[in-house]
């Protein structure tokens, strides 16, 4: 996978003797990585304005961010400089970032602090379960997940995040006529993610190429990962979905 996006958040429920519903198989490995200073001083000084402590209670959007406006969600941003420049450029859509590992909290909210933007709020935990009791039905506008973790050795495959049971949860939080946006450089997962998308009745693809896959939407940047990728021959796919 590319380290941009190491921290894609997602689990499965698996039976165990003591609690059934424990929730054991996840898409992301907890690497919790070295705070530089910087991101530890991000989190002390923006942290308690910016972030949302996960709760198992539907999130009041308005109220967490101050205004009504558009709602994007972002599952697993890595460090942060790709939806950092989105929420800059998109000034009146509100996005909301979920990630597990706290050098990419500290180092999103180190950008937030340079470049003023205030149409960011993050929410440091496993995304699965924000989604089922913090986001309500019909809640958002459009979610992203850039680069997702593709668990490539076979054996892990059963770890990615991109599955129908996670599409359809994820789904029925968007709004009628909002958008799912998917962006992986693995060709196999790029498949995988099509197929899964094209099975879910409640979206339709956007895409006008015979191959399913979207051209790269202007407002989503290069990353500097993918940028060397794209110079050593290999592809990126974008998937670009709209709900019916």
């Amino acid at each position: 996978m590319t380290t941009e996006n190491v921290q894609v958040q997602h689990a499965e429920q698996a039976e165990t003797a003591d609690n059934p519903h424990r929730r054991s198989i996840r898409s992301f490995v907890l690497r919790q990585g070295h705070l530089s200073t910087g991101q530890a001083r991000a989190l002390e000084e923006f942290g308690p304005k910016f972030c949302i402590d996960y709760t198992p209670n539907a999130l009041d959007l308005d109220a967490a961010f101050g205004r009504a406006a558009p709602r994007v969600l972002e599952i697993g941003f890595g460090m942060g400089q790709a939806t950092a420049t989105i929420a800059a450029a998109r000034s009146d859509t509100d996005f909301l970032g979920v990630e597990v590992h706290t050098p990419g909290v500290g180092s999103l909210l180190k950008l937030i602090g340079e470049q003023g933007l205030s149409n960011l709020r993050i929410v440091q935990h496993d995304a699965v379960e924000v989604l089922e009791h913090m986001l309500t039905p019909d809640s958002l506008d459009g979610a992203h997940i850039f680069f997702p973790d593709p668990w490539h050795k076979k054996r892990h495959n059963k770890r990615r995040l991109i599955k129908p049971e996670f599409v359809k949860q994820l789904v029925s939080r968007i709004k009628t006529g909002g958008y799912l946006h998917l962006a992986t450089d693995w060709e196999d997962y790029a498949i995988q993610m099509l197929e899964v998308l094209s099975a879910e009745p409640a979206l339709q693809n956007t895409a006008t190429s015979e191959t399913g896959y979207a051209e790269r939407p202007d407002y989503r940047p290069l990353t500097k990962f993918e940028n060397r990728g794209i110079k050593l021959g290999h592809g990126v796919w974008d998937l670009v979905f709209k709900k019916n």
